[in-house]
């Protein structure tokens, strides 16, 4: 059946179309960030293919947190703790900052409740919640116009009871209710609390644009929608509504997912990926498996759910440069977008690092987007001149600059992934993709001492590929709470055995009602955990729920990230995640490489500007590389989706895949 991942960024949407044969069609137009669905729907015109599985990673759920663009919230809370948003953990991110300025809460003031209930820290009641008194409450969120509801409780984590009531009672009103007990049933009340009102903010949101997605791709023809999760697997429409939350990192999940299986096709299991699209760049480190993380921040708000460990900085093709008021560069993160974009599009006048690449020649205007989209170098020279005053009024070298500082940024994102978490950049091979990546690869690798970089076939439309490629993934968690002692059972543990089993009943069922089949279901089951009178936990994936078993686990564990451990002492299980998984019809799987001998890749030479020098260089067609076609820079490399930048003292070959091999000569 036909397969079709689709990436909608700030900038572009990436399309990877998979035929049942094999085949791989990818194409790429511009976002329309006033409508997101309508890109991509015109885009689908456009490409003109039989569809039938559609896996889509949005943003809608990332900008309406982060535009404040989402529905009026109300939030129902336990008396005392109205203002748990506002007080957070008073954690003051800007430390020197004179006058710091927070976002205002996603709940103003006057639509934040209070209920009287109450339970301990052992889930017992001491304060019943009376029936009479939620009607009462929800008459009041009804009055207010609110278009969504989250309900957090404390201690509801481990007993839910009083949260279903009021949940049970807005749905018969027919209020959008978003409970922590089904979003987040963990502990933390500021971060449950936090996590389960953005999922309001955004589930009406979520539920309204997939429902109007799902009904177009139906009239085209495709027989199901899945949507891709920040963890990098995708779930159904109907868990993307109710889990809304679940979706904010799902176009840098899709690029880790893909850039991680053909790495690993192409026999490279460390990896550091760099995704440089239109708007940001996400860069991650996998070494020989892809990292999770269980806390991400959207909008400055604390999210708690998995997801795949990137980092995010406001650096792409389309960060505006300009002169601060000290007269020094800037680049970023203020982004041109789709529109107006580049001053090279011929609708803006600041120039932005698109713009920079332009004036140094490594973007041909006549191999943009395949030729489909005009481009004009003039108008990137004329921006740039707009900021050249520092650099003796020459564009040249302000374009030279504007590409230093973008660089800066992004290797100090990729130091921190790596240095900074113990990793030496040298053990590992860069994976440089999204529309911008291959033009800094080169440069950012030599920065790092990266003796080795790898450019997939399609680099610029990759996360439509890991979308593409994506497993169904189910994650469901419950609170253990529970303290094991150093001389743990040889046996399963009884409580943690239950919650497995009761997680995988659950999950099961979901899915079943979702539309799919149990054939191939793995499972793989995580614990939180800590030393006893430690605050903070280290979530480690388990074989066996026996103490004798994921003890030595955890105390490896933590002796590798803090470089101490004890094993004498009692460890706390806080939390039990348990990951299901259903495997993708299609893989991962790069283009055969072409072996024609009588194929001539060159298109031509032009002057390129290489270390602020004028150099002839060569011009190839990436879709005439044969399989161990080699070649030395300075080089261009263009397709329709990237252009790769290939600098002086760089090698490169192409693999068996068709995959671009660079390597520093």
């Amino acid at each position: 059946m036909p397969t079709l991942g689709v990436d909608v960024g700030g900038t572009f949407t990436d399309f990877y179309l998979i035929a049942d044969d094999g085949a791989v069609s990818v194409y790429k137009r511009p976002s329309t960030p006033d409508d997101p669905a309508r890109g991509m729907l015109d885009g689908l015109t456009d490409m003109g293919a039989r569809l039938d599985d559609v896996i889509h990673g949005s943003t809608v759920a990332a900008n309406a947190i982060i535009e404040r663009k989402g529905a009026r919230t109300a939030l129902i809370t336990t008396r005392g703790f109205r203002d748990v948003l506002l007080i957070g953990r008073q954690t003051r991110p800007k430390l020197y900052d004179l006058s710091p300025q927070r976002e205002p809460p996603l709940v103003p003031d006057a639509l934040r409740f209070e209920a009287n209930e109450r339970l301990d820290h052992k889930a017992n009641v001491l304060e019943p919640l009376d029936p009479t008194q939620v009607e009462s409450l929800l008459d009041r969120v009804e009055a207010a116009g609110v278009e969504s509801l989250a309900v957090c409780f404390l201690f509801s984590f481990l007993n839910p009871d009083h949260e279903r009531l009021v949940a049970a009672a807005a749905r018969r009103r027919g209020i959008p209710v978003s409970a922590s007990c089904e979003v987040l049933p963990e502990h933390r009340e500021y971060e449950r609390a936090s996590t389960t009102v953005a999922n309001a903010y955004v589930a009406p949101v979520m539920t309204s644009y997939l429902s109007r997605l799902e009904h177009e791709l139906k009239q085209r023809g495709a027989s199901r929608l899945r949507v891709m999760a920040s963890n990098g697997g995708s779930i159904s429409p109907a868990a993307a509504g109710r889990l809304a939350i679940r979706t904010v990192l799902s176009g840098p999940a899709g690029g880790v997912a893909g850039a991680f299986a053909l790495a690993q096709r192409a026999g490279y299991d460390s990896i550091i990926t760099l995704d440089m699209g239109g708007t940001s760049t996400d860069v991650g480190l996998c070494p020989g498996r892809i990292l999770e993380r269980s806390e991400t921040l959207v909008g400055e708000l604390p999210i708690r759910g998995p997801s795949v460990d990137v980092l995010s900085v406001g650096a792409g093709g389309g960060s505006i440069a300009r002169l601060d008021e000290g007269g020094a560069l800037r680049v970023g993160p203020e982004s041109a977008g789709a529109d107006p974009g580049p001053a090279c599009y011929g609708r803006a006048v600041d120039p932005a690092v698109t713009d920079a690449q332009v004036a140094l020649g490594r973007i041909d205007a006549q191999h943009f987007l395949g030729g489909r989209m005009i481009i004009k170098p003039d108008l990137s020279v004329k921006a740039l001149e707009r900021i050249a005053e520092p650099f003796g009024r020459d564009p040249i070298r302000a374009a030279a600059a504007v590409l230093q500082v973008a660089n800066a940024n992004m290797e100090r994102a990729l130091r921190i992934v790596s240095v900074e978490r113990g990793h030496d950049p040298r053990d590992f091979t860069l994976v440089a993709f999204g529309g911008a990546g291959p033009l800094h690869a080169c440069d950012l690798a030599t920065s790092l001492r990266v003796s080795r970089v790898l450019i997939p076939p399609h680099p610029g439309v990759l996360s439509a590929l890991g979308m593409a490629t994506a497993h169904m993934v189910k994650d469901l968690s419950a609170p253990a709470l529970l303290t094991v002692e150093a001389n743990g059972a040889s046996t399963d543990h009884p409580r943690l055995s239950s919650l497995n089993n009761e997680l995988s009943r659950r999950g099961r069922d979901e899915l079943g009602a979702e539309g799919f089949g149990l054939e191939g279901l793995a499972a793989e089951i995580i614990l939180e955990m800590r030393y006893a009178g430690q605050s903070y936990e280290l979530a480690v994936g388990v074989d066996s729920l026996a103490p004798a078993s994921f003890l030595p686990l955890f105390h490896a564990a933590h002796h590798e990230r803090y470089g101490h451990s004890d094993s004498s002492r009692p460890v706390e299980v806080v939390t039990l995640h348990l990951k299901l998984t259903l495997p993708s019809p299609v893989e991962a799987m790069g283009s055969p490489a072409q072996h024609a001998d009588s194929l001539n890749p060159l298109l031509t030479h032009r002057d390129v500007w290489w270390n602020n020098a004028c150099l002839n260089t060569s011009v190839y067609d990436r879709t005439q590389l044969s399989s161990g076609f080699t070649f030395d820079g300075p080089a261009i490399v263009v397709q329709m989706d990237a252009t790769t930048a290939i600098p002086p003292d760089w090698r490169a070959q192409a693999d068996d895949v068709a995959n671009l091999i660079l390597e520093i000569t």
